[in-house]
């Protein structure tokens, strides 16, 4: 798993459109100011191999699970904690603001093989296209 804090950082990106992504993201969230990863939070790009595991380590985000840690996806009353997730041409984008100020983390999450198939089909189910893909 990528972890970027900083906008130089998306060179690490193999790939192009995620790279591109996190790029306009940088600027997006920053719009003017300066990028402060401790003020506008951080990116994280998932590889293959990565588990939902580590990635809620990670974030201290609830992914497969309610708020609570009782109901998992798939099960009834599910409701995901993330803020919004999209679907882009190569990839998911999802969101968590974690606090007022608007201190988050976007997790890019690649239409890959190797990701964890479970989270994939979460994505499928609760992704909004993005506006380059409606």
């Amino acid at each position: 798993m990528l972890i970027l804090r900083d906008p130089d950082e998306v060179s690490t990106i193999v790939d192009r459109s995620i790279r591109e992504l996190a790029s306009q993201r940088f600027q997006d969230i920053a719009a003017d100011d300066e990028y402060d990863d401790e003020i506008h939070g951080y990116f994280i790009v998932l590889e293959a191999g990565d588990s939902v595991l580590a990635l809620e380590a990670e974030t201290s985000c609830p992914i497969l699970h309610n708020h609570r840690g009782t109901i998992r996806y798939g099960e009834p009353g599910y409701i995901p904690c993330f803020e919004m997730i999209e679907e882009h041409a190569t990839c998911f984008e999802m969101v968590f603001v974690l606090n007022d100020g608007g201190y988050g983390i976007v997790i890019f999450i690649p239409k890959d093989s190797g990701i964890d198939p479970e989270l994939l089909s979460l994505c499928q189910t609760y992704a909004v296209p993005a506006p380059e893909v409606a």
